[in-house]
């Protein structure tokens, strides 16, 4: 493959890492109802270490490129993430799908804001456009809620945990900038899902159910789509630059929306028709300002 295919090759993954990434949040949504949280977050991350380490093996990283001298860093970036995985996995099960996934695409808005604050890099323009666009559109989306007499206090609930879901995933993707710089990616993943499944395991004595037939296999399926569009997403980074991926994660919205309409037969807002430009115009915005930074 010649070096002007990389960046095609990168797009193709990105839009699979889409498409898998979805089948997760379906899955969760699928099981959401019946089956306790933190079993939920245990499922997806153990089956989520069966592609992850396959795809280290191939790599000749396992278990050699697992080694680290930052242990300290890695908890602190494993615990951030295994928290954002419960929060949003909780505000998918007060939310529609599509709207769980727009939210927490305020991710890379929160990052840029992040790295101003805890790296002391500079607000630029970008970044101020960035956080306009994203934060206009979450007032947008949650205002409905805020009506006393029409409003849905478990839809707002969902909004904020989603929010804070957002925030915990940049201040672990901020540990990320750190940890590429002397880490392997495969031991950065790695840790954090054994993370996650410990912190799963300590909801064990408020109860879990014990999931057969078709409740099984969603919480297998979250898991195996989840290791996948990890791994699709780190590939896809890894050949193409961010801008060129940004605003494929309109493409990306598309699935959530469909899984919505035609398998939980759940409707499409008009504040969410609003909301997604500029959600998603401040996430590529964001991405944008890093890579032309860079």
């Amino acid at each position: 493959m010649s070096t002007r295919d990389l960046p095609v090759l990168g797009i193709w993954l990105r839009l699979l890492s889409g498409v898998l990434g979805a089948g997760m949040f379906v899955s969760v949504k699928a099981v959401s109802e019946t089956v306790p949280l933190g079993e939920i977050v245990f499922f997806r991350s153990f089956f989520a270490l069966i592609p992850l380490v396959i795809f280290l093996w191939l790599r000749h990283e396992f278990p050699s490129g697992l080694a680290t001298k930052r242990p300290r860093d890695h908890l602190i970036r494993s615990g951030f993430g295994a928290l954002a995985m419960f929060t949003a996995f909780a505000a998918i099960a007060r939310l529609n799908v599509a709207e769980a996934v727009l939210i927490a695409q305020l991710t890379p808005v929160l990052l840029a804001l992040g790295a101003v604050v805890f790296l002391s890099e500079r607000l630029t323009v970008w970044r101020i456009a960035g956080l306009t666009l994203g934060f206009a559109g979450v007032v947008v989306l949650v205002w409905p809620e805020l009506n006393v007499e029409t409003g849905d206090p478990v839809r707002l609930m969902g909004y904020g945990i989603g929010l804070i879901s957002a925030v915990l995933s940049a201040l672990a993707l901020l540990m990320v900038r750190s940890l590429t710089r002397t880490e392997s990616p495969g031991a950065i993943a790695l840790y954090f899902v054994l993370a996650s499944m410990i912190g799963a395991l300590a909801t064990l004595p408020w109860g879990w159910v014990l999931p057969k037939g078709e409740t099984l296999l969603w919480l297998v399926s979250a898991g195996l789509f989840g290791g996948f569009a990890h791994i699709a997403m780190t590939l896809a980074f890894r050949f193409a630059e961010a801008s060129r991926l940004a605003p494929f994660e309109y493409v990306a919205l598309l699935w959530p929306l469909l899984a919505d309409l035609f398998l939980f037969k759940l409707p499409l807002s008009s504040a969410f028709v609003v909301a997604a430009p500029l959600i998603l115009g401040g996430a590529v915005v964001a991405a944008a300002e890093r890579t032309r930074r860079g």
